[in-house]
């Protein structure tokens, strides 16, 4: 997928006023500080497209970007760590939630995940909730250029392995990297693969 335009379009905190289409959208969220706004520059081939932050939690709202014109790419507040009081982090929770489980044209949730970290509780439990509510996501490793080959290898055999304790069979995985952008092209294309079977879908209903 060739990347041609990637525009903010709107942010908010109320699932009702997220834009109202049929576009296909992709939804992307992990821990505070996992480097979501860096991965999503990364993809979209604009450095300035998402706010870039070293203090995490920075995203507060549910961002939605516009890409060629055809589909979403969104952007959701991290959850753990965040500078927040507890009763702001709460109603983050709620509405990213509802619109995890209400917004019907997202097709793909793409879970962040820091690849130098062994795995985390906070991980393990948004995936099985996602699973529990059947919301469709994959997993994308993070910042794959911060260790080294054996040591990434490790780590994501771990996470495998925690997985597979309560799932048959394991979601897409990515491996990204923001500064090389190693896994740029695998993402792009998964999401072109998913686009056109959409609108295959769409066409024949």
């Amino acid at each position: 997928m060739i990347i041609k335009k990637a525009e903010f379009i709107i942010s908010n905190t109320d699932i009702s006023k997220c834009p109202t289409t049929s576009l296909p959208e992709y939804a992307f969220i992990g821990r505070s500080n996992v480097g979501k706004s860096s991965l999503i520059n990364m993809l979209t081939d604009n450095k300035k497209l998402a706010k870039t932050s070293g203090r995490p939690g920075k995203t507060q709202l549910i961002n939605h970007f516009l890409v060629n014109e055809d589909w979403y790419l969104v952007d959701l507040p991290g959850y753990g760590f965040a500078k927040a009081s507890k009763e702001s982090r709460f109603k983050w929770t709620k509405f990213i939630e509802r619109y995890l489980r209400e917004r019907e044209n997202l097709l793909n949730t793409f879970v962040l995940i820091d690849s130098r970290l062994e795995p985390q509780k906070i991980d393990l439990e948004f995936m099985n909730w996602c699973g529990h509510n059947q919301i469709a996501f994959s997993m994308v490793f993070t910042k794959i250029d911060k260790l080294s080959s054996s040591a990434l290898q490790k780590n994501i055999a771990q996470y495998k392995k925690e997985m597979l304790k309560t799932w048959e069979a394991l979601p897409p995985v990515f491996l990204t990297s923001s500064e090389s952008k190693f896994g740029r092209e695998k993402v792009l294309n998964y999401i072109q693969e998913i686009n056109e079977f959409y609108s295959k879908a769409t066409l024949n209903s």
